[in-house]
């Protein structure tokens, strides 16, 4: 019974040996997964892009480990797409190298069919197929591109995206620019994870959230009896950021004192605590962001010129979500698939509701996207998110476009030939437009798939 079991495990690992040696013939590196989506086998192409040392260790680790959280987290939507089933095609992400930096690869993962000889290891259930990104024809169409908690479909986000990558070397002083709402605070968490810096702090203040004399304690640290209240000594932000990432958030409402204290930061990088003569060195890396118009804030005297240019060393705008309508349909489902997981739940949005989503402007940016569904799964009774389940503010521009006297609700039977065809489109867009897996996706065969594409005008 022994020598049969050690045989037929010799068999398995001969068999993924065979099928990795074909991959990497392709210049392609092949993962098998377990039903916990843990590694059991890897390629040895991966040890030329991950080194050495990742390649030995991630064997029986989680894959989330190597490819990230936000493709393969137990909340991930990529992870709830391969447990229904589903394949997903041209996925963006990055590998964790053993140098510590990443490299943008191209992603193909799908559930695993069994060979009917049962040659292959039984515990696979998912294969994923890595590919260096450059190669891959989908960079810069529809594949979503995702990158440590940030996900983007738009050619706006994805140079953004880019941008972070090749800065993965680089502690340079950033500022980062853009409507309130946009994702300053999580791109700057992605520019941490992505640099030299990454095993250090990320430490981040709101400079509009105190006043100026707190302010700097909170920045620079006090010690006992500088002044009413301080019954003891305290690090301040700087210290608690050394080796590390200082964020400062809301940069343009900083008091003009402390604008003369942070640029000296900036300059020589010393720093004295409140009601403290002894001069302290910080090697904190500074990520500033803020929402207000700094040029115009100079010109009328309530930011210092030399301190901006201090600050933009690179200067990174995030662009509203409405100007980059492609993100908010990626956006929304990895929201709702992480917002539905903390509710113990498996949610999906139907094509009215992504309509609706699309036909609205998002004033406040990824932050009310994000503040919509965690109401649309609060309210929402079924596996399925309504139109009915988004706030009303999100409905009232889709109203406003339909017939006098209709609604979301009352033009279904008018609007369904719309409908249809926006949840074509967008399977169709999630599936690269292949057919065959778009159909598999839909429920249907691919007859009827291409005569549906021909009476609703789509391809």
């Amino acid at each position: 019974m022994e020598q049969t079991v050690w045989c037929e495990r010799e068999e398995s690992a001969a068999a993924l040996m065979a099928v990795s040696a074909v991959f990497e013939s392709l210049g392609r590196i092949l993962l098998c997964l377990d039903e916990s989506f843990r590694v059991i086998h890897t390629s040895g192409l991966l040890a030329s892009v991950a080194g050495d040392e990742v390649t030995r260790s991630i064997s029986g680790r989680p894959v989330e480990e190597l490819l990230g959280a936000e493709l393969f987290a137990p909340s991930a939507e990529l992870r709830h797409a391969l447990l229904r089933g589903e394949r997903r095609e041209g996925w963006h992400a990055s590998i964790h190298t053993s140098e510590g930096t990443g490299r943008a690869l191209s992603l193909t993962a799908t559930p695993f069919v069994p060979d009917k000889n049962g040659i292959c290891d039984p515990r696979v259930k998912y294969i994923v197929v890595l590919r260096p990104a450059e190669e891959d024809p989908a960079t810069g169409t529809n594949a979503p591109t995702m990158l440590a908690g940030m996900i983007a479909r738009s050619s706006s986000m994805a140079q953004i995206l880019h941008l972070v990558e090749n800065l993965q070397s680089s502690e340079a002083t950033i500022l980062l620019t853009g409507e309130s709402g946009t994702g300053k605070e999580v791109l700057a968490r992605a520019i941490h994870a992505n640099s030299p810096r990454s095993h250090g702090r990320f430490v981040a203040v709101n400079c509009a959230a105190l006043p100026g004399e707190l302010l700097e304690s909170e920045l620079f640290g006090h010690v006992r009896g500088s002044f009413t209240g301080a019954v003891r000594d305290r690090v301040g932000r700087f210290e608690l950021a050394a080796g590390g990432t200082l964020f400062l958030d809301e940069i343009g409402d900083m008091p003009l004192h402390l604008q003369v204290k942070l640029l000296r930061v900036l300059q020589e990088h010393t720093f004295e605590r409140v009601g403290e003569s002894r001069t302290r060195e910080t090697n904190a890396r500074i990520i500033a962001a803020t929402n207000v118009d700094l040029r115009r804030a100079i010109s009328e005297g309530r930011f210092r010129e030399d301190l901006y240019y201090r600050l933009r060393v690179v200067p990174i705008e995030i662009p509203p979500l409405r100007t980059r309508r492609e993100d908010i349909d990626p956006l929304a489902r990895f929201l709702l698939s992480r917002i539905a997981a903390r509710h113990g739940r498996e949610m999906r949005f139907s094509p009215d509701a992504v309509r609706a989503m699309l036909s609205y402007s998002w004033p406040g940016n990824v932050r009310e996207l994000e503040n919509a569904i965690e109401y649309a799964v609060t309210v929402g009774r079924g596996q399925t998110i309504q139109p009915e389940d988004l706030p009303a503010e999100v409905l009232e521009v889709q109203e406003r476009r339909l017939p006098a006297g209709a609604t979301v609700l009352g033009s279904a039977a008018a609007g369904q030939r719309m409908s249809e065809a926006e949840s074509i489109r967008l399977t169709l867009d999630q599936n690269r437009w292949e057919r065959e897996a778009t159909a598999r996706a839909l429920g249907m065969s691919r007859t009827t798939l291409w005569r549906k594409m021909r009476e609703l005008g789509l391809g």
